[in-house]
Order: C-alpha cells, then structure tokens, then sequence
C-alpha cells in the first residue's frame, strides 16, 4: 500500500481493490444491478466509499455482510486486501449454515444415474399433466 491511504475512493474501485470481483466492469455490473448495498441502500458505483460503512454483497450463493476498515485504490495481494475490511459475525455464521444446506441438499438428491427411457419419460408426462 502507498505510504498514506487515500481520503475517498469510488465504491467500485474499493470492491475490486479488496478482490470480492475480479474487475471493475464486474464490480460496476453487481452495484448497478442491485447486488450491492452501502449502509442499507442501493448505491451506484460512483458513490464515495468510508471507513466504517456497512457494504452487503452477493457472491455465487453467498451473501456477505462487511464493515470497511481501510480505503484503497490499488488491488493487492489477497493478504493485503483482506485488511481491507472486516466480516461481520452475523454473516459468517448464515454463509456456514447456508453451505451446510447445499452440502446436504447435494447428498440428499443425488442426480439418477441413467437417463429415463421412453416409457419412462411417458409416465413422468402424463404425472406432471394430472
């Protein structure tokens, strides 16, 4: 990081500096699209990022919710980023519990192992019809 870190920093910039989006364009892409919420609101991507603001993301499945320690306009090393901000408690425990659930709802349905035959296609035609 530079030797001061900067007053103000756009909050697309500060997304894609502490890596939750690969690129700018990205980061753009999921605050204009409503994936992105600065202290409860939908913001833009224009919007001024600041230290202690409460930003709730999506990722994948994931809904993170992360407190803003430092600003930066520069994207680091995975290790630096993470300096960045903060995880809160809340939001560490649903992302657990959520990916509990989809580990079970994988072992629990398990896709068949071979396709139906045409019989078989027939009768799941005429239950979904009933």
């Amino acid at each position: 990081m530079g030797s001061e870190p900067p007053s103000s920093v756009r909050l697309d910039k500060w997304l894609w500096a502490a890596r939750f989006y690969k690129t700018r364009a990205i980061a753009k892409e999921m605050i204009n699209g409503g994936k992105v919420h600065y202290n409860g609101q939908r913001a833009k991507s224009s919007k001024q990022a600041e230290v202690n603001a409460i930003i709730r993301l999506r990722q994948g499945h994931d809904d993170r919710e992360v407190v803003i320690k430092q600003l930066s306009e520069q994207r680091h090393k995975a290790a630096i980023a993470q300096t960045l901000y903060e995880e809160t408690s809340e939001s560490i425990a649903k992302r657990a519990t959520y990916a509990e659930a989809r580990r079970l709802n994988v072992l629990n349905n398990p896709a068949p192992d071979t396709k139906p035959d045409k019989k078989q296609r027939r009768q799941l035609i005429r239950f979904k019809e009933s």
